[in-house]
This record gives structure tokens, sequence and C-alpha cells, in this order.
């Protein structure tokens, strides 16, 4: 990484600041000394203007609407690639020969199975508890059941936490939707991939044979992929805040499920489905354009924009492709939501106040629909969505552990509250 430096006059000083460059992507002014030369520090509300760490992992750019893991566009291994392929690429940096994708596979499977106390864990749930508030309770749990990889400083202990994470999240995802529904649990089939053992678990049932249906294997697969990793985002972001503390990786995680399940996050999707529903039929659309035009009306178009991306999300390209797949393999041809998500989508891409404003469909406007046809319920979709990030937390963790520039997170603030001022008794007080 080279680096150059840029000169900032604040009152009477001048301060040098290094400038550092990555291999693509903007330059960054190092700030890191800022505070011990001037006394001050820098205000960023959301730190969209602040790089928090140096990553190998996963670059966007939101104006061009790139994203690439580990270099590799999102649309090649969506359209090539098979998600556990992408977990190795992920965390290794490199795709896996025949025998290393064979062994990582053999190795997942492996640890799909989770302690049978665990079991005991969902029976103190209610019936009615949301699936996320069961997972940040049950993957937090781990850190009970399995002493044996919480050393973050033995390497071989993180990379068994790494493996158990994946293997197992998809079997508590399935546990948590069964306990939803009031269905047994299925366990894992080792014969199975990755995709199709989560099918299994989540729609399979004792009193008949379940048959993955392999096109809906494929889209939910593909789904896994295109929401495995997305650079410094929120829940990252907090897992690794987390992580930088030393906490345990099962806490990390849970930590990381906890700040995806916001609506503004990992609950967009789902969101966006209740959206497609309130707005019923296609002819009703104008009048709800009309109310997100409305600056004095709450109402917004959900699944519309992105923080990052300021042209059309490359997810949302594929999402879009994967969604009719599933619907003519399902029959479902005239399913009114898609009927008002594609009207609304022409709209919005042709409107002079859509364009304008660049808000273009991201992902969130049709994965709701795909899992919503697969048969998820809407509570499912951001279980569905920390299954696949799972993977891209871990990778953003371990490359923070093993950096040795990393310290414990700690921001600063602007303190706009009270000066100092003196106690006094109840009896004194006007």
């Amino acid at each position: 990484m080279s680096s150059t430096s840029s000169m900032l006059n604040v009152d009477d000083k001048s301060v040098e600041l290094a400038v550092k460059e990555g291999t693509i992507g903007p330059s960054v002014v190092d700030i890191s000394k800022l505070y011990g030369q001037t006394g001050m520090f820098t205000y960023d509300p959301g730190f969209t203007s602040t790089a928090a760490c140096e990553s190998k992992i996963t670059y966007i750019d939101g104006d061009k609407g790139v994203l690439l893991y580990r270099g590799f566009p999102i649309e090649q291994l969506a359209e090539h690639g098979d998600f556990l392929e992408t977990c190795y690429l992920l965390l290794y940096g490199e795709l896996p020969t025949a025998a290393q994708k064979a062994d990582f596979d053999y190795r997942v499977t492996r640890h799909t199975m989770v302690h049978d106390q665990m079991n005991r864990f969902f029976t103190g749930f209610r019936r009615d508890a949301h699936p996320m508030a069961i997972m940040v309770g049950c993957v937090g749990a781990l850190s009970a059941f399995y002493h044996d990889s919480t050393d973050i400083s033995d390497p071989h202990q993180r990379m068994v936490a790494s493996m158990r994470m994946i293997a197992k999240m998809p079997t508590l995802a399935a546990m948590a939707y069964k306990y939803h529904v009031g269905q047994p649990f299925v366990y894992p089939q080792n014969e199975l991939d990755y995709t199709s053992n989560f099918l299994r678990m989540c729609f399979a049932v004792p009193a008949e044979e379940y048959k993955v249906n392999p096109v809906l294997a494929r889209a939910l697969d593909r789904i896994f992929i295109l929401h495995a990793d997305h650079e410094q985002n929120a829940s990252t972001s907090t897992v690794r805040l987390a992580g930088s503390s030393g906490a345990n990786p099962f806490a990390c995680i849970a930590a990381g499920i906890a700040c995806l399940w916001g609506p503004a996050h990992g609950g967009a999707n789902e969101a966006a489905l209740k959206m497609l529903e309130e707005i019923g039929t296609p002819d009703r659309i104008p009048e709800y354009i009309a109310k997100a035009k409305d600056k004095n009306d709450p109402f917004r178009l959900m699944g519309f924009g992105h923080r990052v991306y300021k042209n059309y999300d490359p997810r949302a390209r594929i999402m879009q492709k994967t969604t009719h797949e599933v619907l003519n393999e399902l029959g479902i041809k005239d399913d009114p939501l898609l009927d008002v998500a594609v009207e609304l989508e022409q709209i919005a891409l042709k409107d002079e106040y859509f364009v304008e404003k660049k808000l273009y469909p991201n992902i969130d406007f049709y994965s709701g629909i795909t899992l919503k046809a697969m048969g998820f319920p809407t509570s499912m979709f951001t279980v569905l969505f920390a299954l696949a990030r799972t993977v891209g937390w871990i990778a953003q963790w371990s490359e923070m552990i093993e950096d040795p520039s990393q310290r414990i997170g700690r921001p600063r603030q602007l303190y706009v509250g009270s000066p100092r001022r003196d106690y006094v008794t109840v009896a004194q007080r006007g």
C-alpha cells in the first residue's frame, strides 16, 4: 500500500496527514494522530466517510454498481459457483481446487448437528417468539457448549469455531422455523448439499417423504451467495467492534445477528414485501408513487435505493432473474405481488423523480417475493439473511483478529451536554 501525505490547517497549525491508497477505490486520509497533534477529533455521524480498518475481503463501488468478493464479480460467483465455494473464497482468499472444495464441503457437512441439549433452549421460548429473537439467544449460547473453540488466540480453535458456525447456522435457523410453526425438528442429512439440506430441515415432515426441488435449492443457494458479505455494513461493523474487545466468536456473531434484525438493515426485504402487500394491485401504484414524492407523507418506498449503491444494485439483477425462475417453477404466473413489483419497477426506472434521485430497485425488492413463494413466512426473511451473512461476519472477524494493528474499538464524540456543575441537595433545589 503506497502512501503520500496532505496538509490540514487547524487554527495556526499545519498538520501533515498520511494519505493511504488501496488497490482499488478511494484513498483515505490517516487521522489516527490528529488528536495528539491538534487536540481535535473528526465528526462523522454514521461513519460514512471513515475507514475503520484495512480489508482484503469485499469491495463495493456504489457509483458503478460493482460488488466484488476477493476480487471476483458477484455476478460470476452467483452464476457459476455455489454457496460453500463462496464461503471458502471469503475465508481463505482464493477459490478452492476440486480437492479443497471436497474437503471443505465434507468438514462443513459433518458439523451440521447441534448439541442435543440445544433442544431444551427452544422450549423456553414462546411459540409466537420471533425467529430472530430465538437466533440471537441460541447462537450466543453456542459458546456454552463448545468450549474447545472459544480461545481466539489459537488459530486452530478459530478455524473450528468458523466451521461450526457456518455448518450449524442452517440447523438452528431451521429449528427456529419449525418451532415457530409448531412442527417437530428435522435433523440434517449428510448426503445432501448445504442448501438442499436446509430446505429439507425446514419443510420436511415425518408423515411423508420430502424431495428437494433443485430449482428452489439453486435459487436459495444464489440468495445465500448474494448476501454472504457486503463490506463494512452495520452488522459487520458490530461483529468487528465486539470482536475487538476479545469476545468469543459465538458472542460476536450473536451481536451481528442482533444488529441485522433492524428494519433498516436485514429487515428491509420483509418491509419491502409488506409494502407490496399494502399496495395490493397495480392500479394503486400511482397513489403510492404520489405518497412517496410527498415530503409531508411518512410513506416511503421500501426496496428502492441503497445507502451505498448510487446505481443499480448488481445483486438486484440476479435476484430479478431468480425470482422469475422460482415463480415459473412453482407455476405462479399471476402472482399479485409480482405484478405490483414489476409495474412498480418499470415506473420507478422511468419516473423523473426516481431517476433523478437514483432510487433503483435493490436486492430486497425481489428477495422477499422469492422467499415468500418458496414458503417462508416474512418473519424468517432476516433469519435467512443471517444464515448467509454468517460467513462474511466470520471472515471479517478472522481478518480483524489476525491484523496486528487492530485495537479495541472506541469511537469519540462531540459532547453537547451541560458543562461541569456542582451537586446541590434536594432542599436547595428550586
